[in-house]
């Protein structure tokens, strides 16, 4: 993607890098089936409203850093892409991160980053998802340098939008988790 940029464009891009969105949800299972569920890339799709499926590229096919995948997205509004990853992050059964990769294929200046983090509570687990806008081009920051006076209104939609998809995500994750071992337990 090309980063359009007009009279306004750093500017834009100053509040487009780095904006963040964050959910979180407690879930009555442990840690390691919870990050079992979610560096599974492949049920993504079965979860999020957004990321309709995604699908491992090549070897290895499994969740380790370097491993690349591909996320197909639906907005609101019809628009379907795809997006490439890297895993940066595979520390079961704390942490899952990659990023996004824009046109440059460069994962040091991604489009996005998204992690999540599993922390061990009683009886269960604490997952924090988190998006980090940037510093690579993306259609957000296109569509805002399009349109600079609605920038600010833009980029907050599109923010509110991640944190609502992301909350629905965790929910629909911790109804797996929970249903296939309602006590946290090992199935075995």
């Amino acid at each position: 993607m090309t980063e359009i940029l007009g009279t306004d464009g750093g500017q834009i891009a100053d509040q487009v890098t780095g904006l963040t969105a964050a959910a979180e949800q407690v879930v009555a299972a442990r840690p390691e089936l919870v990050w079992d569920l979610v560096a599974d890339i492949t049920r993504v799709g079965g979860w999020s409203p957004e990321c309709i499926r995604a699908a491992w590229l090549g070897g290895p096919g499994r969740p380790q850093p370097g491993a690349r995948f591909t996320g197909h997205n639906r907005l609101p509004n019809g628009l379907e892409y795809e997006v490439t990853c890297v895993v940066t992050e595979a520390d079961r059964p704390r942490a899952f991160g990659w990023v996004v990769l824009d046109d440059s294929g460069d994962p040091a200046r991604p489009s996005s980053s998204w992690r999540y983090r599993i922390d061990p509570l009683p009886g269960g687990s604490r997952v924090r998802q988190r998006f980090t806008h940037g510093p690579g081009a993306s259609f957000l920051r296109a569509v805002a340098a399009e349109a600079p006076d609605q920038a600010a209104e833009i980029i907050a939609a599109r923010r509110d939008g991640l944190r609502a998809n992301m909350t629905a995500t965790l929910r629909a994750m911790k109804a797996a988790a929970e249903s296939s071992h309602p006590t946290g337990a090992d199935p075995g």
